[in-house]
C-alpha cells in the first residue's frame, strides 16, 4: 500500500510540474490595477492551447442568450493513454485523460478527434465586469485533467459578453439563474456524467457557484472558489462595491457608467442578502483559494466560510491580491491540480 501511494504520488507530482510549467510563460488571469482614483480590475484572456476541442454552445434562459465554450481534450489516434491515480473522493476523470494532452508523448501528424465517453464536467463562472475569455487558462488545465469544462459569459455580466441581456439588469441572482440554465445544459450533452458535476467560480462568480451548489447540493459533486466575493452584500450596504460609491439609503437608478452600467438592482438585491446563510447546506467536497493580501475581497470572508463546508479544502496564498500571478497562480494551480487529482 505504502509503495503504491508512493508511485501515485509521484505521477501526481509530475503532472503538476507539466502543468505549471506549460503555464508559467502565460499571463496572468487577471489583477488588480489603479486607475486614477479609482481602482478598476484589468482582465488578461488567453488562447486555447493546442489538441484541446473548443467548441461553441448556447442556451436561454427567459428569452435571453446565454453564450459560452466546451472544452475538451482531443484523442490522438494511435497514443498511448494512461492516467494518474486520483486522490480518493476527487471527481474521477476519464481514460482520455492526462498524458494524452502531454505533447511529447503525442506522434507527428495524429489524427485528432473529440472524445467520446462520459465525462466529469466542470463549469466555470468569470467575475463582475468579466468574461469567459478569463478563464481559458484554467479549462485548458482541467481539460487536459480528462474533464469537459464550459465556459460561458453571464447576461449583462460584462463590457464584452457575448451574452444576451443588458448590464444594467444584472443581479448575483440574475447570475443564479444563467448558471443553472447551463447546468441544465450540460446535463443534455450525452457524453457527460451527470452525477459529476463540478461548479468552479472566480469572485462574483465563486458567490453565485456556491449560492447555486447550496440550492442544489446533492446534484453538485465538488465546488471550486477562487477568491470568492461573499463581501458583496456588505459592500452593498456599506455602499461602497468594488467601482461604485453610492448612498445606501438612496440608491440612484445607475450606481456606475464605467466600463459598463449598473443599475440600481444590482446593489439592491445584494443588501437583502445573507451570504452565508445564501451558501449553506452545500455538503460536497469544496476548494477556496484566497489571497491574505486580497484588496477587494477581504480575506477574512473565506476565513469566516470555513465554518460553513465541513468538507473543506482550505488554500490561502500569503500575500496575494485579488487575482493571482506568477509565482501566486503557479501556487494556486498546484492547488487546483491535487484538488481533481
Amino acid at each position: 500500500m505504502a509503495g503504491n501511494e508512493s508511485q501515485d504520488g509521484r505521477k501526481t507530482s509530475a503532472l503538476v510540474r507539466r502543468a505549471v510549467c506549460r503555464l508559467a510563460q502565460n499571463r496572468p488571469l487577471f489583477f488588480l490595477t489603479q486607475r486614477a482614483s479609482c481602482r478598476t480590475i484589468r482582465y488578461m484572456e488567453h488562447d486555447t492551447e493546442p489538441n484541446i476541442d473548443r467548441t461553441p454552445f448556447s442556451c436561454t434562459r427567459d428569452g435571453l442568450t446565454i453564450r459560452g465554450h466546451v472544452f475538451r481534450v482531443a484523442r490522438i489516434s494511435g497514443a498511448a493513454q494512461t492516467v494518474a491515480t486520483p486522490a480518493t473522493g476527487a471527481a474521477q476523470p476519464t481514460v482520455e485523460a492526462r498524458e494524452t494532452a502531454n505533447r511529447t508523448a503525442q506522434p507527428q501528424n495524429a489524427a485528432v478527434t473529440p472524445q467520446t465517453e462520459k465525462s466529469p464536467v466542470v463549469i466555470m463562472s468569470h467575475g463582475f465586469l468579466g468574461n469567459e475569455n478569463q478563464l481559458v487558462k484554467y479549462a485548458n488545465v482541467l481539460a487536459r485533467l480528462g474533464y469537459v469544462v464550459l465556459t460561458f459569459d453571464f447576461n449583462g455580466g460584462g463590457p464584452k459578453s457575448t451574452s444576451s441581456g443588458k448590464s444594467i439588469d444584472m443581479t448575483v441572482l440574475t447570475e443564479k439563474a444563467d448558471l443553472l440554465a447551463v447546468i441544465k445544459y450540460a446535463e443534455s450533452l450525452d457524453y457527460i456524467d451527470k452525477n459529476n458535476i463540478t461548479l468552479m467560480g472566480f469572485s462574483q462568480g465563486g458567490f453565485v457557484s456556491a449560492m447555486t451548489a447550496a440550492g442544489l447540493n446533492d446534484s453538485v459533486k465538488q465546488l471550486v472558489l477562487f477568491f470568492p466575493a461573499f463581501c458583496i452584500p456588505d459592500d452593498a450596504r456599506r455602499g461602497k462595491m468594488l467601482v461604485m460609491d453610492f448612498d445606501p439609503q438612496n440608491i440612484p437608478p445607475v450606481i456606475c457608467k464605467e466600463p459598463m452600467i449598473v443599475g440600481r438592482n444590482y446593489a439592491l438585491t445584494a443588501q437583502k442578502l445573507d451570504a452565508y446563510k445564501e451558501i449553506s447546506g452545500y455538503t460536497g467536497r469544496t476548494l477556496i483559494i484566497h489571497g491574505t493580501s486580497d484588496k477587494a475581497v477581504n480575506i477574512e470572508y473565506s476565513r469566516k466560510a470555513k465554518s460553513v463546508y465541513k468538507n473543506l479544502v482550505y488554500k490561502e496564498i500569503e500575500g496575494a491580491d485579488h487575482g493571482f500571478t506568477g509565482a501566486d497562480e503557479e501556487e494556486a494551480l498546484r492547488t487546483l491540480i491535487n484538488f481533481f487529482t
